[in-house]
């Protein structure tokens, strides 16, 4: 008869477990672009979400007073969405910040990543390469 209970599933492997088909190579992850520089919307939402902890302030908490809703808020936070204009002000302001100081945090974070990750990334090869970092851009 039947030696299992009637709401149990039995699961037969393909292959046993971690064996390779013959002849496949292993798989490896793709190997990651040597000194990519940090998303906008990573940057703004790690002040956003570093700011409202600072402050011990929940998620719903800054959401309703941005009258912005609390997933969304928290999307913008991990930087998974990229915010307008009106949402990263109301978000700042629901902080205590200006849309200014949200920015111009985010571009200081900018440029501490990037400055560490350009070799001799320093005023010097500023100097040199003619960038410069202290001023900000943005465009729609």
């Amino acid at each position: 008869m039947n030696s299992h209970l009637p709401n149990e599933a039995r699961v037969f492997p393909l292959r046993p477990h971690g064996v390779r088909p013959s002849g496949a190579p292993p798989r490896q992850a793709p190997p990651a672009p040597a000194g990519k520089e940090p998303l906008w919307r990573d940057l703004v939402g790690d002040v956003l979400r570093r700011e409202r902890l600072k402050q011990e302030r929940t998620l719903k908490d800054v959401a309703d007073e941005a009258r912005i809703s609390m997933p969304y808020l928290s999307e913008v936070e991990r930087g998974r969405k990229e915010a307008s204009s009106e949402v990263l002000a109301a978000a700042a302001h629901a902080l205590g910040l200006n849309l200014g100081d949200l920015l111009t945090r985010a571009q200081g974070e900018l440029v501490r990543l990037t400055s560490r990750q350009v070799p001799g990334g320093g005023r010097a090869t500023r100097a040199r390469t003619g960038a410069s970092h202290d001023g900000m851009c943005l465009a729609a």
